[in-house]
């Protein structure tokens, strides 16, 4: 028996949540796979030729964990991906790839570990959970690590969010962008991210375009990694010359996103493929010419 999983891409942070906010976007990674002699493993689309097919690919890693966990560690699976979200720009393709692994093991040993579970094996295997979540359940979610309890709260979204996204050209690692982060910050800069998450998380939310206009601005790492990604200025200056709204990073970057609203999410992604067509051109001139306009995806990893 085979089975199928459909996982979206995610950008995590949206400004001022950092380790926090995530939000799933309708792009994708798909996973099929069966029970099998021997692993095998096969890749398509983004990262194909680049990516690792070894024992150690995280989406292999993932399910040797479910299967462990199941009390079968023996199995093994023929598994084939197709990924969609690129690799290393900060669109969660590291998330979709763990993720991935955990549902596709899952439900190939009957699907019982249900979504706070597959969410705790995925931020062990992660690191931290903000990609993790929203590749998961869908929509916005706003994860904490309180305590060492992790406590997640998945929101769907008012309805009429689309984003638009600056793809960046060059893979940025995680591990890289968090080196470049300080010990400690300031306590004015660490109060005003707390305000501005509170009004980001509201506007997505209920649908507050001065909300998010007040809210998508950080002040504890963006700064920090703006070295990183030496056209982050100009990127902002040509979006906000379009007219697009508030650009952060998305998670780590170099890939920048600004949030699209509108009545519903039919004409928000159609306004949002307006700005795209429009950054294009002036995006081009500064070697940013991948612009996608994505919508919010509502549902997290599923079966397609």
């Amino acid at each position: 028996m085979s089975s199928c999983v459909r996982v979206p891409a995610s950008s995590a942070n949206l400004g001022p949540g950092y380790d926090s906010f995530g939000l799933a976007l309708g792009l994708y990674n798909e996973f099929e796979g069966e029970i099998a002699e021997e692993w095998s493993f096969a890749i398509g689309g983004e990262g194909a030729g680049r990516l690792g097919s070894d024992a150690d690919n995280r989406v292999l890693r993932a399910m040797r964990r479910v299967f462990a966990e199941a009390g079968q560690p023996e199995l093994a699976a023929s598994v084939s991906c197709h990924n969609g979200i690129p690799v290393g720009v900060g669109l969660g393709s590291s998330a979709a790839a763990i993720v991935g692994g955990l549902v596709l093991a899952d439900a190939l040993v009957g699907g019982n570990l249900g979504k706070r579970r597959l969410l705790e094996l995925a931020a062990e295997m992660e690191g931290h959970a903000d990609n993790v979540a929203a590749a998961i359940y869908g929509g916005f979610t706003v994860t904490a690590n309180g305590g060492g309890q992790l406590t997640c709260a998945h929101v769907d979204p008012a309805a009429g969010v689309a984003a638009l996204v600056v793809l960046g050209e060059n893979e940025l690692p995680t591990a890289e962008a968090r080196a470049a982060l300080p010990e400690t910050v300031p306590h004015a800069n660490a109060a005003a991210n707390a305000g501005a998450a509170a009004l980001v998380a509201l506007g997505i939310a209920i649908g507050r375009r001065e909300y998010l206009d007040s809210g998508m601005h950080d002040a504890i790492h963006e700064r920090y990694r703006a070295a990183l990604v030496p056209d982050l200025d100009a990127v902002r200056g040509l979006l906000d010359a379009i007219g697009a709204g508030p650009a952060v990073l998305s998670g780590a970057g170099p890939t920048v996103l600004s949030l699209v609203l509108d009545l519903d999410d039919e004409r928000a992604l159609e306004r949002a493929r307006s700005l795209a067509e429009v950054a294009r051109v002036a995006l081009s001139e500064i070697g940013r010419g991948r612009v996608l306009a994505l919508g919010v995806d509502r549902t997290g990893a599923r079966n397609p």
